[in-house]
Formats: structure tokens, C-alpha cells, sequence
């Protein structure tokens, strides 16, 4: 309790994008669809190692809630792993921020956020603009994708968390994650999957994507109002920009940092005022 609470936030907005920066040092050798069945499948057995849950306790019907929201998840680091072996880290978290930023504005009354909304539209469109720096058409597709999934994660996570007062519903959310890059990952990386150094690497990424932040957002949301939380949440896509830079040595053109500059600047005006409709984990 002596950390500030902002600074929980901002530390566990770092880790999460060192991890996807870590990950993207794995995609030569297991590429991005194995790396994902690593970081998932691994962060899936430590949250079901913490949280044991009994299935047949559980109704059906919330059942199948953890199961359509673990598909979401899934998805939503397959695709952005995909992605990130095909665009800069800064651009494709950049590009699948909209997902948040459009539950948060649609969920919003305020006519304010559409000019929010246009804000971001041009930022991306600063990205996909001829002209700028070349950027692959499928990688800002798939962050499109991981973008919609987050989108879907943050709508199923807050009934998730109604059902599931613990950190069980995300546990089983992850193990069935688990299964949407098993067979491309499988067929990708083989038994590659199976080297002890690529695991340890894989349950650091699992460690500095899911659990560190986890832990983080969950103290930090005890302590903050949710606008001021979705606020610090919007420097993502500047801190996916320096992590590529320094750990993958991805450098960006002046067009694409404006870029960020538009979505970043959007997102915290969206959920400055309104409450922010915020994650329980973080995407990638």
C-alpha cells in the first residue's frame, strides 16, 4: 500500500508491453501462433493453480459465459501476436486501443466523444496513409481484430465479474484461450514447444503479461475512480512505443508517432470525465 496507486498502474501498463516485446524475441523460433499457446497456456496454469475451481459446482450458463469470454481473449492475443510479427509494437497497440476506446465511447452520452472518436479515426488513418512509413495491410488487420476481441473482453468481463467474485471465471476464461492458437501453434512450433529455455521465456512473458498486471490493476482499481484509471490505462500505445524501440529496436516515422499522439490524446479524453469501461487483465 506504500505505491501510489497511479504508479501501480502505470508500472503494470509497462509490464505489459515488455512482455509483448519479450514475446516478440520468441516469434523466430516458435513463431507468433506458438509463442501465444505459450503465454497463455502457461499464464492459464498458474491462475488455475491459484484459483481451483470445481466445474460441476458451476451452472451452465456460467459456464458457458467463461467460455465465450475465454474465446475473446484467445483471440485477442492470437490476432495481436500476428500482428506484432508483421507491424511495430507501438503501431499495433496503437491500432487495437480503438477497441477499448469504442466500448468506452459508445457506452458515453456525451457529444464531446465523438470528436474523441474522429480524433482516433484520423490517428489511424495516419497510420495506413500512403505516404508514411510502409506498414503491412494484414498486421493492421489483425490489430483491427485483437482490437474488436478486446472490445467483446471488456464487455463479457464486467458480467464475468459479477458471476465470478474471484479471479476463478478468468482462470477458466484462460484455459479455454488456450485452445483458439493450440493448432496453429502446434503446427507452427512442434516440439519446439517443449525446449526448457523457451519456456522460461514463455513464463516470463506469461508473468509480466498476465499476472504482474493482474495483481497490479486489481489493487490499483480498489483505489482509483475507474476515469482516472482509463486515463493512465491511454498511455499504452506511448509505452508499446518505447518498449519496441528499446527492446526490439523498432524505430517510428514522424507520421506514426503523431499517430499515437491522436489515439493517446483521444482515449484520455473519452475517459476523463465518463467512467471507463476498464479490463480485469491486460490483452497481450
Amino acid at each position: 500500500h506504500g505505491v501510489p496507486a497511479p504508479m501501480l498502474v502505470v508500472f503494470a501498463t509497462m509490464s505489459v508491453q515488455f512482455g509483448a516485446a519479450l514475446a516478440a524475441t520468441l516469434f523466430d523460433d516458435l513463431g507468433p501462433a506458438g509463442t501465444s499457446v505459450l503465454r497463455v497456456g502457461l499464464a492459464a496454469a498458474f491462475l488455475l493453480a491459484v484459483w481451483r475451481q470445481r466445474v460441476r459446482r458451476i451452472a451452465a450458463a456460467d459456464l458457458r459465459l467463461a467460455g465465450i469470454f475465454g474465446l475473446a481473449l484467445g483471440g485477442m492475443n492470437f490476432a495481436f501476436y500476428e500482428a506484432l510479427d508483421r507491424i511495430p509494437l507501438g503501431i499495433a497497440v496503437t491500432v487495437e486501443f480503438l477497441g477499448p476506446l469504442a466500448v468506452a465511447v459508445i457506452g458515453s452520452r456525451r457529444r464531446l466523444d465523438i470528436l474523441w472518436a474522429i480524433l482516433a479515426a484520423a490517428g489511424v488513418a495516419l497510420i495506413a496513409s500512403p505516404g508514411g512509413t510502409s506498414v503491412d495491410a494484414a498486421g493492421l488487420l489483425l490489430a483491427g481484430v485483437a482490437g474488436a476481441c478486446w472490445a467483446a473482453y471488456i464487455v463479457l468481463g464486467v458480467r464475468l465479474g459479477r458471476v465470478f467474485p474471484d479471479g476463478s471465471g478468468l482462470a477458466l476464461g484462460m484455459a479455454v484461450a488456450t485452445l483458439v492458437p493450440l493448432g496453429p501453434g502446434i503446427a507452427e512450433a512442434g516440439t519446439d514447444l517443449l525446449v526448457p529455455a523457451f519456456i522460461a521465456v514463455g513464463a516470463a512473458v506469461a508473468l509480466l503479461s498476465s499476472v504482474i498486471p493482474y495483481t497490479l490493476e486489481t489493487e490499483s482499481l480498489r483505489r482509483l475512480p475507474a476515469n482516472v484509471f482509463g486515463v493512465l490505462m491511454s498511455l499504452e500505445p506511448a509505452v508499446a512505443a518505447l518498449a519496441g524501440f528499446l527492446v526490439l529496436g523498432q524505430e517510428l516515422g514522424a507520421r506514426d508517432l503523431a499517430a499515437i499522439a491522436c489515439v493517446v490524446t483521444a482515449s484520455v479524453g473519452a475517459t476523463s470525465v465518463a467512467g471507463a469501461a476498464t479490463r480485469a487483465t491486460p490483452e497481450a
